[in-house]
């Protein structure tokens, strides 16, 4: 899935540039309860630095025992749904959120931290509200924001910008636009790798949240009868048709990827004028096309906004952040929500997760954004998610695995002309 794939790609991208930090822990497989040790369970990637760092720091000071165990995505989530619910189910657990973090909840397996919050509404408050939602299910708090923010940014090409004498689209009528005069100059006006139908769902999220602001989703997510067929839904996937019959995104996007750089490398070498991507295109054009970067040629901006809607032009959609969360089988409950309250908007936490470039979800940190590493990018993501009303979930982890796979597999016939917007609404709606 988009955000679980790119997520890690980009927290370890980032990382490989930076100074690594001493571990603690062990990133083996977990054993029994025992010694009243607060267990965590993280994934393997970049973050962990951080972490550890955090985690030390948390038992240098004798405010409990704490030990980390980090494993690979896919075993993860594997071995996560396994534990939950049994002996060997840890005390404090990462996840994603949303319809991720749902499925334990509604199995009853994580503890609720509204108590917690409402006691010390201090802590609550650090966190950008707009970010901590996507934790909250049934009006209920079951996480707590614990990774960088990773939205979807419009970058664009600077110097096939300057040479074509424009600027990045501030609205739809701005981006038809340029889609023609980067065609009248045989430039690809935006790169997809549209091999991979993740790519292609940024454009249905956006314009969707932009016609209809967050209410036709909301209506999706929860699985109402005819939502996939709501007028709002029918624009966004006829507008989508529509860039892809005025050749926005050139002729055989169905053949280019992302993970070897396809996309990527066509945007950076000025075949394509714009990208629309998850934050993590910086990290992943600072590894791939290193002078792209360094020498100030990519450019990034809001995603346009769209004439008569009724979203907010300031909304985003993407990875709001991970979560820790808190086993409800954990019998230290109260030394797990300590560990988290002490230590996810710690000094130390906040700039070891800068030191690795990421944007915490966590009021006031600009200052140290502005002496990490790319202080004009990390600062434009924390505005532009600190700003933004609403901050939609990714698709394909906000909803049911089987949901999103079929929602995916439509979506690629539609870009690929062998669906209208109208048999996508429709198959869409039999999915249950």
């Amino acid at each position: 899935m988009l955000k679980v794939r790119r997520g890690a790609r980009y927290l370890a991208l980032v990382a490989a540039s930076v100074l690594a930090v001493s571990a603690c822990g062990s990133s083996g497989p977990a054993g029994g309860g025992g010694s009243g040790e607060v267990r965590v369970w993280s994934l393997q990637d970049g973050v962990n630095a951080a972490e550890r760092q955090a985690v030390a720091a948390y038992n240098k000071a004798g405010d409990g025992k704490v030990r980390m165990e980090t494993f690979l995505n896919d075993p993860y989530k594997q071995k996560l749904q396994v534990a939950m619910g049994s002996p060997n189910a840890p005390d404090v657990f990462m996840n994603w959120g949303g319809g991720n973090l749902k499925q334990y909840v509604d199995a009853k397996q994580v503890h609720d931290l509204t108590p917690e919050f409402n006691a010390d509404p201090a802590w609550r408050d650090r966190f950008l509200p707009v970010v901590l939602k996507t934790a909250q299910i049934g009006g209920r708090y079951y996480g707590v924001p614990e990774r960088g923010m990773q939205p979807i940014v419009l970058f664009y090409n600077k110097d096939v910008f300057t040479t074509a004498g424009q600027q990045p689209p501030k609205t739809w009528d701005d981006l038809l636009r340029l889609v023609d005069t980067f065609k009248g100059r045989r430039i690809t006006p935006f790169a997809l790798a549209g091999s991979q139908a993740w790519t292609e769902l940024m454009w249905l999220e956006y314009l969707l949240d932009r016609i209809g602001g967050p209410a036709p989703f909301q209506a999706i997510a929860e699985r109402r009868p005819g939502a996939w067929r709501d007028p709002a839904v029918l624009r966004a996937l006829t507008m989508i048709r529509e860039l892809v019959d005025r050749g926005a995104f050139g002729t055989n996007y169905a053949s280019v990827d992302y993970d070897v750089g396809g996309a990527s490398t066509i945007f950076a070498q000025g075949k394509a004028a714009m990208h629309l991507m998850g934050s993590w295109e910086y990290a992943t054009q600072l590894q791939q096309n290193p002078d792209f970067v360094k020498k100030n040629r990519m450019g990034w901006a809001a995603f346009p906004s769209v004439p008569d809607g009724r979203g907010d032009p300031k909304n985003v959609v993407g990875n709001p952040s991970n979560f820790m969360s808190v086993s409800a089988a954990s019998p230290r409950k109260q030394d797990a929500v300590r560990f988290l309250k002490e230590t996810l908007t710690s000094d130390t936490y906040i700039r070891g997760m800068v030191g690795v470039g990421e944007v915490p979800p966590v009021k006031g940190v600009e200052p140290q954004l502005r002496g990490g590493p790319a202080p004009d990018y990390t600062t434009f993501i924390y505005g532009l998610v600190s700003q933004a009303p609403e901050f939609t979930q990714s698709w394909d982890q906000a909803l049911p695995p089987n949901v999103a796979e079929a929602m995916l597999t439509n979506l690629s016939k539609l870009f690929l002309k062998e669906q209208s917007p109208q048999q996508f609404a429709d198959a869409m709606d039999k999915v249950r």
